[in-house]
């Protein structure tokens, strides 16, 4: 039977460099946007809704990404092309975090760095089973986990280190620390040279060539039952508008709109792909 040839340690090695880079923003984004939130006027009680626009805008974004990106085939290959656009994006929107000039700013850019941040990450996870032999994927799962925790790590006490190097960690009032901008400066560089380097020092197969190979996932998709995918969505858009108005009726706290907005979101979705 045709298998994947297996890759050696130093090729899966650069193939999950990448999540380096997008382990580093996550922490930074983690561990510091609270800090810039309320160094831009944000309340305690503001900073929840703001949180959970974040992950709620990666829970659309990465069933979208990994949709295309199985479908995608380009002279970078399918998965390489998200990686190399998610970096972008992840690194101007670690850019502009530490210098947003106003509260919606920060607040806007914290939507685009976690959904920059899924566009890359989402095919990362399909990179592996694409490139390695089913006997290399837990090695090479392993890996990526390696690069995350040392990302984890390393940018979870950037500040702390650059303070005991000699930079300012506190600042004018309405104004972000030296520390804080550095660690963010220096987690752009992180990630956007840590997916360079993937990008150009890995290699993905032709589509011929994995449609040929025993132990690849086939390239056919199970077509959709549009009536089914119909019904369900229209119910769950229903579902997200009652209960956008069960809030309104019962002044719940604004937050809690952002969960009317997830499902009704979701009941659109499916009333889109219904329609392909």
């Amino acid at each position: 039977m045709n298998r994947k040839p297996e890759l050696s340690f130093w090729r899966i090695w650069n193939m999950c460099f990448g999540f380096l880079g997008i382990q580093f923003g996550f922490a930074l984004q983690n561990a510091n946007v609270s800090r810039i939130l309320q160094t831009l006027g944000a309340s305690v009680d503001q900073i929840p809704i703001l949180w959970i626009a974040a992950p709620l805008t990666g829970l659309l974004v990465q069933p979208i990404i990994g949709h295309y990106s199985d479908r995608t085939w380009t002279r970078l290959g399918r998965r390489r092309p998200y990686f190399l656009a998610g970096a972008v994006l992840s690194t101007l929107a670690l850019l502009v975090m530490p210098n947003a000039p106003l509260l919606w700013v920060a607040a806007v850019t914290l939507w685009m760095m976690d959904a920059s941040f899924n566009v890359s990450m989402e095919p990362f996870r399909a990179f592996v089973a694409d490139q390695l032999p089913v006997q290399q994927r837990a090695a090479g799962y392993a890996m990526q986990t390696f690069f995350i925790g040392v990302g984890a790590v390393v940018a979870s006490i950037l500040p702390w280190l650059l303070a005991q190097l000699g930079f300012d960690n506190t600042a004018a009032r309405g104004m972000v620390p030296e520390t804080v901008r550095y660690s963010f400066y220096a987690g752009a560089a992180v990630l956007l040279l840590s997916m360079l380097w993937t990008v150009a020092n890995s290699r993905e197969y032709p589509p011929q060539r994995l449609a040929a190979f025993a132990d690849s996932t086939p390239l056919t998709e199970t077509p959709i039952d549009a009536r089914k995918a119909r019904r369900s969505g229209a119910l769950w858009a229903l579902a997200g508008v009652a209960l956008a108005v069960l809030i309104h009726v019962f002044a719940l706290k604004p937050e809690v709109y952002l969960l009317a907005a997830g499902v009704l979101a979701y009941g659109l979705a499916l009333l889109w792909l219904a329609r392909r």
